[in-house]
């Protein structure tokens, strides 16, 4: 699924002879001890590096990490939420093409190669679906999978894509992304670890999807089967978040800082 427009040069790896892409998997992580084990287990063995962001666990999810790969980096976050957590991962990454992968065991690190697989191809965003043939779910409720199925078409009509899964946080995507993305997980003055900013939320996998479709890029859909997570709940709310994807599409739309400001507090 191409969307067209800006080039990154996205053709480097195709057809030529030079390296193999490095890849960094960048994985958010709050209490997260148990489930780690078979994550880490399950990347595949030729992965460059690996980011662990803790978000001041209260287990043992960095020591478990460090013990199990002693070569993961392990960062803290400057503010709370999994997009913050995500934008002080991509900051330090320095692979070619940068994975994002839940610490929850849902999303299957054995998949990866595919989302390589698509951005070597071409793509500049490999987007995972679940709702794509060769994709599925055992997690995710039917409310959750109607409310995702809306609130997809919206985007669609509003940004003239054609994203089968919006709300999904499996993704992969060319380091020269990242301007696009736009994230900040830089210490920002008046904030601190409790504060939250515009994309410091779940609203972020959101973001993301309609930045790169603003931007033009070349996106790929990749099929991915979400698996129960392991062990604990997840931090997500189906209506609260929900209702700030809903924003956030409206948001990123109008573009204006002051309309961001408005969705971030309105009904936070």
């Amino acid at each position: 699924m191409g969307l067209g427009g800006v080039d990154l040069d996205s053709e480097s790896w195709v057809g030529s002879e030079e390296p193999e892409p490095t890849v960094s998997v960048v994985i958010p992580a709050k209490n997260e001890a148990h489930n780690l084990p078979r994550v880490l287990a399950e990347l595949p063995c030729d992965v460059y590096e690996v980011i662990l962001v803790d978000g001041c666990s209260t287990d043992d999810t960095v020591k478990v990490a460090q013990w199990l790969r002693p070569d993961i980096i392990s960062i803290g976050q400057t503010r709370t939420g999994k997009g913050n957590a995500l934008a002080c991962g991509f900051a330090v990454a320095t692979g070619d093409f940068i994975v994002m992968l839940d610490a929850d065991g849902s999303a299957n690190p054995s998949e990866i190669q595919r989302f390589v697989d698509a951005l070597k191809k071409g793509a500049d965003f490999a987007k995972g679906s679940r709702f794509i043939k060769g994709g599925g779910s055992r997690d995710i409720s039917g409310f959750r999978r109607v409310g995702n199925y809306w609130l997809s078409k919206l985007a669609n009509v509003l940004y003239g894509t054609r994203y089968t899964d919006l709300c999904y946080g499996y993704n992969a995507f060319r380091r020269e992304c990242l301007p696009v993305l736009g994230l900040d997980g830089s210490v920002i003055a008046g904030t601190d670890g409790n504060s939250m900013l515009w994309g410091d939320g779940f609203e972020v996998e959101t973001l993301i999807n309609v930045r790169i479709a603003k931007a033009g890029l070349r996106v790929t859909e990749v099929p991915s089967f979400e698996r129960r997570r392991g062990y604990g709940t997840s931090n997500l709310n189906a209506i609260s978040d929900g209702l700030r994807v809903l924003r956030t599409i409206h948001a990123e739309r109008n573009g204006s800082d002051l309309m961001r400001l408005f969705a971030l507090n309105w009904g936070a």
